[in-house]
């Protein structure tokens, strides 16, 4: 028996990988978990799909092929056979090799994953606009008076800034625990959607992310009203026009309300970088961050969206027949 064949005498699943990141081999167990067989040969990135919580991509050949290297072990999202589950994932490099394991992870192990990066997330957000508050408020409490007025008003405006940032990434965070637990209540009642779109599209308008820019509204005249919440229903929007002028800072951003055929559309538009194909699927989910991780912001606020307009008893989808920017969709029921 070879030092491979050996390898499917181990009870976990164990992959192979050399330092060019192609696969060498493969047990026994690891065909069962990924349920094929052309593993061998192929890009590790392309045999195995794995994504982290916020559903980016892990290539495991990304890690550097120097002897003894560790790959601590995390828990990731291995799509195989058809499904998702979670696999706890760990290697190590021996003499420009890698030997990579997974095993099932259980609920428990999946759950402590996802509040490490609650954690890990939360706490960067709101270290940053702290520091800048602490620091602020520090120098003017000691050199008060050698600032002028402008300069004070500056720096103030900064904290009151950071301030609304933290109190955003709070509510947020409230909002997440509320969809989670199912407990989303709704003040629900007649709301024109038509003159709803146009109050905030105007008042994105002048906001920090706008300037300079097209916001482009196309709202019908025949809109029924719809029953819901018109807070929520401002939040989803602000959201999606948000996201768009986050991601797509050179375009123009088109917003679309008009009937459906299962009550009342809404469209945003832009003409941005898009959503590559392999992300199209993390948009939605807690933490996600399409297009574009190293924007700011937590990830959240499509995932709140697609939770309040599931809580309206609607849909929100990413068009992905576009070959080029981004169009999310939200539809409303008229008589809910």
């Amino acid at each position: 028996m070879d030092s491979f064949g050996t390898l499917d005498l181990v009870p976990e699943a164990v992959v192979v990988v050399g330092s060019d990141g192609v696969v060498q081999h493969v047990n026994d167990r690891a065909l069962v978990m990924l349920g094929r067989t052309d593993v061998v040969g192929k890009p590790v990135g392309d045999a195995l799909d794995l994504t982290d919580d916020a559903g980016v991509h892990v290539d495991l050949a990304d890690s550097r092929p120097r002897i003894g290297t560790r790959l601590p072990e995390r828990v990731l999202h291995l799509a195989a056979a058809g499904r998702v589950r979670p696999v706890a994932v760990a290697g190590q490099w021996h003499d420009d090799v890698l030997v990579a394991t997974l095993r099932s992870a259980g609920r428990r192990e999946a759950l402590a994953a996802v509040q490490g990066d609650v954690v890990a997330t939360v706490s960067h957000e709101i270290r940053s606009p702290l520091t800048s508050v602490k620091g602020f408020t520090r120098t003017l409490l000691a050199k008060w008076d050698r600032f002028s007025d402008e300069q004070k008003r500056t720096m103030l405006e900064t904290v009151d800034a950071d301030a609304d940032r933290v109190t955003r990434l709070l509510r947020e965070l409230l909002d997440v625990s509320r969809i989670d637990a199912g407990r989303v209540q709704l003040q629900r009642q007649p709301v024109d959607l038509g003159a709803l779109v146009e109050r905030v599209v105007a008042k994105q308008a002048v906001g920090e992310l706008a300037t300079g820019r097209l916001l482009r509204l196309d709202v019908a005249d025949d809109l029924p009203r719809v029953h819901a919440d018109p807070d929520k229903l401002e939040q989803v929007l602000v959201n999606l026009l948000e996201n768009a002028l986050a991601y797509a800072p050179d375009s123009e951003v088109r917003v679309r309300a008009e009937r459906d055929a299962a009550g009342v559309r809404l469209a945003v538009e832009d003409d941005g970088p898009g959503i590559a194909p392999d992300e199209v699927r993390s948009v939605f989910r807690k933490f996600g961050r399409g297009r574009d991780n190293r924007r700011a912001g937590t990830g959240l606020g499509l995932y709140i969206t697609r939770g309040l307009v599931e809580a309206h008893g609607g849909r929100v989808w990413l068009d992905t027949d576009r070959t080029d920017g981004a169009s999310f969709h939200v539809v409303l029921p008229t008589d809910a």
